[in-house]
């Protein structure tokens, strides 16, 4: 059972962004501070990449840890409510994303993932130099 009403939960659902979330955001304003420029969801690539770095092979994507199902994360917790629609949910979700990283890996893309509770206060700085430091690992020669 739902704890809000049809409406609320209408309006709830309508606020969640596909693209220019905060994470999103945080991630491209460390990057874009570093100097790195990039291409945001690019649409001819699989899975429409948050980030795309050309010049290093590399595309990230800042993954919501609920909608991308992520592992041993305190944010992640199934609904106790129509349990069946969001394992089934997050189940594609993250076969989706597993097939998008193998194709751009095929592709020749070095893929990186951010998840949302990585760029929490208390981890974002070693996250955001970490991320900065694999882009730079991979530059083109």
């Amino acid at each position: 059972m739902d704890n809000h009403s049809k409406k609320v939960r209408s309006y709830n659902m309508s606020q969640i962004r596909s693209t220019d979330s905060k994470p999103e955001t945080i991630v491209r304003k460390y990057l874009f501070s570093k100097g790195l420029r990039y291409r945001k969801n690019v649409k001819t690539l699989p899975g429409k990449p948050d980030i795309v770095l050309a010049k290093y092979k590399t595309i990230v994507f800042i993954n919501g840890c609920f909608w991308h199902g992520h592992q041993n994360c305190k944010y992640f917790v199934m609904p106790k409510s129509n349990t069946e629609y969001w394992d089934k949910k997050i189940s594609n979700n993250i076969a989706r994303d597993r097939i998008t990283y193998q194709k751009l890996s095929e592709l020749g893309w070095n893929v990186i993932i951010v998840w949302e509770c990585q760029l929490k206060k208390d981890k974002r700085e070693n996250t955001l130099e970490s991320l900065y430091y694999n882009i730079l690992r991979n530059i083109k020669r």
